[in-house]
């Protein structure tokens, strides 16, 4: 990154100066005004040769100098002197008590504008993780329980930084972990069997009432099994004999009796292929499955094997881990009943993934309310294993509620990960319909044609390509999607959401529709130039110097050369949210410029020719941004 290269030659200037070692932070000033980057390493030195002067130590060099302001002085004119050194500097000045900004050169800013354009999909990528192997967990839906909101988050979590790691040079393997066994799938099969009118201690389906259900369609079917478990999670709560019944339940589930196999497998069948339909959705293909039914297996294993080593230990007829002992809280591992729990599937899902795809890192993405419970699993993994304990790693998002409240799926007043992206894109398809007023709802002055003209028609080419058709359903589509996973994505993983979906969608606003509709506003201004041609020719001989920069050209440059920088730090944080922010900053900087210059129309060859370029390269580092988040760029809106 710049600031690293920026940091080592302050390094060298303290050396050069006879000034000691400090930690030298570069980061960029809170105000453009400040420069590009700023560094507060003489407050630093100053506070080191005041703590040394007390103690009547040598301070090498910084004796001489009385205030942080006057070592800034010095740094600042190090660089002054060297200014042609360093090509990407145009000049360093001190500011305040003793801050140092440094202003990149207009010929870097030129350069970074090139790159982007000839870099095209790749810009932003590195290869800071080349050959790492990298396995991501994350969505992981229950089966007989319907897919909820916060599933959504967690694969919005997981697919982006799946990606943002796949940028920066890893082997990423996507995996998807679903609880196919469990007290959870007794209670909606009791439910499920109650409504086929099946007596629980018969277990014979009424076949006529199982062909009917099956020939409804799949969303249908789905409904009906999440109504069954909000019946089967209320029976067991209220009611002895129906708890007794699901337990026995879960039992033969575990036993795979026949008598309950067939309709748990249709029942897990159709939760499979529902999610699936989702993922497809969601733009989310996954490399491993696993299930809870083959995790908990090898897990029993595993926890007798520890058992044997000391690592778990009897009590009341169960196997546990007593975590006090470490500082957290004692966990059962099987239960009194020989069942191994939630946690001792967690230990079995470890190997089983490390030798599917020997990974160096394995990270698992789920809500925190699980927080505690990762905490326990974790550290019996890393006593049991000590290798797979340290390649893995909990990675938590908050809870997702809409201003209504928390959803709840034992209660059947669950709000479906469906139904919100289902909402988002009906809100699109009616400012669709509102026609012209879509097309100039971010700008007086916005060159994208109203939906029904703007739409590529069979047969259309662009740079010699057959561009397909795209009909308002597939568009809207795109952009429900990208302002709920945006939405989602636009603030700190670790942090609650209340959902509110007419923001999301709202154009003006920081929203993924925003993203879209600026970057679709760019590729309207590149096809209306017909300018493509030129696109590699021109670039490579463009001098910026002819082009008489204004402040809002130089508001974007200075915001571009940051993109690569992004993505590092997003990778390094697991944070999605500095792409959303770097890209609504990129979005709002180019409209405030198209909204006050001329592109197309200016009568200056080389200010046209700079500003074709420039919407080329915003158009491209959205377009790269937005893939990195998961979300579709459509070309037209």
């Amino acid at each position: 990154m710049l600031a690293e290269e920026i940091k080592v030659q302050v390094q060298k200037a303290l050396k050069e100066l006879d000034f000691p070692e400090v930690p030298i932070v570069i980061e960029h000033p809170s105000s453009a005004e400040h420069g590009d980057y700023s560094s507060n390493v003489a407050l630093q030195l100053f506070a080191k040769s005041e703590a040394r002067s007390t103690k009547h130590e040598k301070t090498s060099q910084l004796a001489k100098y009385k205030t942080p302001r006057e070592i800034a002085k010095a740094i600042a004119d190090y660089f002054g002197f060297r200014i042609s050194d360093f090509g990407f500097l145009h000049k360093v000045e001190l500011a305040g008590p003793g801050f140092i900004n440094f202003w990149l050169s207009e010929q870097f800013l030129s350069d970074t504008l090139k790159q982007a354009i000839h870099l095209g999909d790749r810009y932003g990528q590195n290869e800071a993780l080349k050959g790492k192997k990298i396995m991501v967990e994350f969505t992981d839906p229950n089966p007989f329980k319907e897919f909820h909101i916060g599933h959504l988050y967690s694969n919005a979590v997981g697919e982006s930084l799946s990606r943002l790691l796949d940028a920066s040079g890893a082997q990423v393997k996507r995996a998807n972990y679903q609880g196919d066994v469990g007290l959870h799938v007794a209670k909606a099969l009791y439910g499920l069997l109650a409504k086929l009118k099946v007596k629980s201690e018969k277990l014979k389906v009424n076949e006529e009432k199982l062909k009917e259900l099956e020939k409804k369609q799949l969303a249908e079917r789905i409904r009906i099994l999440g109504e069954a478990y909000a019946v089967g999670a209320k029976a067991y709560e209220a009611d002895e004999k129906a708890k007794a019944q699901i337990e026995e339940l879960n039992r033969k589930i575990y036993a795979q009796e026949p008598d309950v196999m067939e309709i748990y497998g249709k029942g897990r069948a159709w939760s499979l292929e529902y999610f699936e339909t989702i993922y497809r959705r969601l733009g989310t293909k996954f490399d491993f499955y696993y299930f809870e039914s083959e995790a908990g297996k090898i897990g029993l294993e595993v926890v007798k094997g520890g058992l044997r080593k000391g690592v778990f230990e009897e009590s009341q007829g169960a196997i546990v881990f007593s975590g006090e002992k470490h500082g957290l809280h004692t966990r059962v591992f099987v239960n009194s009943q020989g069942l191994p729990t939630y946690e001792a599937k967690d230990l079995g899902l470890a190997p089983t993934k490390y030798k599917d795809f020997p990974y160096d890192k394995s990270i698992i993405i789920t809500g925190n309310e699980v927080d505690a419970y990762f905490r326990v699993v974790l550290k019996a993994l890393a006593l049991l294993s000590p290798e797979l304990g340290e390649k893995t790693q909990h990675l938590s998002h908050g809870m997702v509620r809409l201003p209504t409240g928390k959803m709840s799926s034992r209660t059947g007043e669950v709000l479906t990960g469906e139904w919100l992206i289902d909402e988002a894109k009906k809100r699109i398809l009616r400012i669709m319909e509102q026609g012209p007023s879509f097309a100039t709802a971010t700008s007086r002055r916005l060159p994208v044609r109203p939906f029904r003209e703007s739409v590529a028609l069979e047969g259309d080419k662009r740079d010699g390509e057959i561009v397909s058709r795209l009909s308002k359903d597939e568009v809207a589509e795109m952009v429900g999607i990208g302002a709920v996973k945006y939405a989602l994505l636009r603030g700190s993983i670790g942090r609650d959401i209340i959902f509110d979906i007419d923001e999301s969608v709202n154009l003006e606003g920081n929203s993924g529709p925003y993203l879209q509709y600026t970057f679709a506003r760019c590729k309207s201004v590149l096809a209306k130039s017909e300018a493509r041609s030129t696109k590699h020719e021109a670039v490579s001989n463009f001098d910026i110097r002819a082009s008489n920069l204004n402040a809002e050209d130089l508001s974007i440059l200075r915001w571009l050369y940051r993109y690569p920088e992004v993505v590092e730090q997003a990778v390094k944080g697991y944070a999605p949210y500095l792409v959303c922010a770097y890209l609504y900053g990129l979005a709002q900087r180019y409209n405030a410029f198209y909204n006050k210059h001329r592109i197309v129309q200016t009568k200056k060859e080389e200010e046209r020719r700079f500003r074709l370029m420039m919407t080329s390269a915003i158009a491209q580092i959205l377009e790269n941004g937005l893939k990195l988040l998961g979300i579709a760029a459509p070309e037209t809106m």
